[in-house]
């Protein structure tokens, strides 16, 4: 308990990246999560807000990249992947095109429920399934065969049976609204999103869209220092 409490009170910067499982441009921003974690330690916190990127299509319309349908998506894909190098099968808009990006975004929730690395990791795995697999994460069958795969990478510390029960039980769905809530207060337009925000002097600054690690690293340095200097 105290080498937590140490942890959390070395914190100096809260971090908020604002995502969702079906965002290619969220998936090659991956690593350059995992690299700032890496580089600043318990100096950051990192919190995963779920963006509802995608309802359904009858609403969806994408009027910047003129998306409204699914096999207008796969070209989306094929862009991204052939701008960031980050392995996106885009053939899933031919093939099986998710729904909806809703029931992925209220599984991570459910993840969260048990540990916020546990939602961070089967998060990662979502975004795995879709990109690199080609898998429909808008079925049922398939959220719940990574909850067993996540389940299996860490036995003791993740439940796929707990996962089960709670899938799209009120609190994981409240816990989804309210993630929509903050997105649509902070007006998140696009995804990935970045939000920094200096625990010290509560300056923040907002990252927006897929940006290379010393792009982000410069900014994370820009508010440690305003925080030293405040």
């Amino acid at each position: 308990m105290e080498a937590n409490a140490g942890a959390k009170n070395s914190i100096a910067l809260e971090l908020v990246c604002y995502t969702d499982p079906l965002c290619c441009w969220s998936w090659a921003f991956a690593p350059v999560l995992r690299q700032l974690k890496v580089e600043y330690g318990d100096m950051i916190s990192l919190r995963y807000c779920m963006g509802g990127m995608l309802s359904d299509w009858k609403q969806y319309h994408d009027t910047l990249q003129a998306v409204s349908r699914p096999l207008q998506m796969g070209p989306i894909w094929m862009q991204a992947r052939q701008m960031t190098g980050a392995v996106i099968d885009d053939k899933i808009w031919f093939r099986d095109p998710p729904a909806s990006s809703y029931p992925a975004c209220v599984a991570v929730k459910t993840a969260a429920l048990q540990s916020a690395e546990m939602e961070e990791r089967y998060l990662f795995l979502l975004w795995e399934a879709v990109m690199v697999k080609g898998e429909n994460i808008a079925k049922k069958a398939v959220l719940l065969d990574i909850a067993a795969a996540l389940e299996t990478e860490e036995p003791k510390r993740f439940s796929a049976e707990r996962f089960s029960i709670q899938l799209g039980c009120k609190a994981t769905v409240d816990a989804f609204k309210s993630d929509l809530q903050e997105v649509s207060y902070r007006r998140i337009e696009r995804f990935p999103s970045l939000l920094l925000t200096s625990r010290e002097s509560g300056q923040a600054l907002l990252l927006t869209g897929n940006r290379p690690f010393d792009a982000v690293a410069k900014s994370v340095e820009k508010v440690l220092k305003a925080q030293k200097t405040s």
